[in-house]
């Protein structure tokens, strides 16, 4: 399966990231994908960067060495009602919006809570993905996240780095997560999750996962520039700025 986009990337914005967007744009051109989202932590991060960062991202260039960029944020979820911790505004300025519990920002709670929590910020009109939605951290009920992503139709993402070097044992919720999207055709995202440029790109363990499952790639989003344009500007309310 061929994947044409890394559409969750950090930089040295994040707080614990290591490489710049000219690193990252660097390396994405040199591995040959056409699209890359710069989609650093929100501010709640430690960390993280101020919200001023992301309204000013309109300084970084749409393309470099042929590579698109889409000037994004991986929001942190900060209640159980599944706000995000950047303002409205903030979130309408951007190319794309990723969504992810994380356990410095995010309450845990039982399997209930936690679900209803994901399935809050799905709801959000400008969450386009929910990141690393099987990190054990988080115990979910898998088929309602699901269920909710077709529902609202919101990209669930299979997250490489969960697969090699964060979030230990998220492999058999991953696995379970592909298999009821492929079962209700919800929408997969694949994302590097990369820290650091020479991650960008790879995305060998996702892909694993995918070809065990026999998922097709009419449902990762990512196989081609139009199937990522298509879906980020699926609601009325979402800016075209990508076009």
């Amino acid at each position: 399966m061929k994947i044409v986009a890394d559409l969750h990337i950090h930089t040295v914005a994040s707080g614990h990231a290591y490489s710049t967007i000219l690193e990252n744009v660097t390396a994405a051109a040199e591995k040959g994908l056409e699209m890359i989202a710069i989609t650093d932590h929100g501010p709640d991060m430690p960390g993280g960067p101020h919200a001023y960062h992301f309204g000013n991202l309109k300084a970084v260039p749409a393309e470099l060495f042929g590579v698109r960029i889409l000037k994004g944020v991986e929001a942190n979820v900060i209640d159980h009602e599944g706000n995000l911790d950047l303002a409205e505004d903030r979130l309408a300025s951007l190319d794309i919006v990723l969504a992810g519990l994380h356990t410095v920002c995010s309450p845990n709670g039982s399997v209930a809570k936690n679900t209803q929590m994901m399935v809050n910020a799905m709801k959000n009109p400008w969450v386009d993905a929910i990141v690393h939605p099987g990190n054990p951290e988080y115990l979910v009920d898998a088929e309602t996240i699901v269920k909710a992503a077709v529902e609202y139709d919101v990209a669930l993402e299979i997250n490489n780095s969960s697969l090699k070097v964060s979030r230990v044992g998220s492999r058999p919720y991953c696995e379970n997560i592909a298999a009821l999207a492929k079962q209700y055709g919800a929408k997969i995202i694949l994302g590097t999750d990369s820290h650091f440029a020479l991650a960008i790109g790879d995305f060998s363990k996702a892909i694993e996962i995918l070809d065990k499952y026999k998922i097709s790639p009419d449902l990762v989003i990512n196989t081609s520039i139009e199937n990522v344009l298509r879906h980020l500007n699926r609601r009325s309310n979402r800016k075209s700025s990508v076009n």
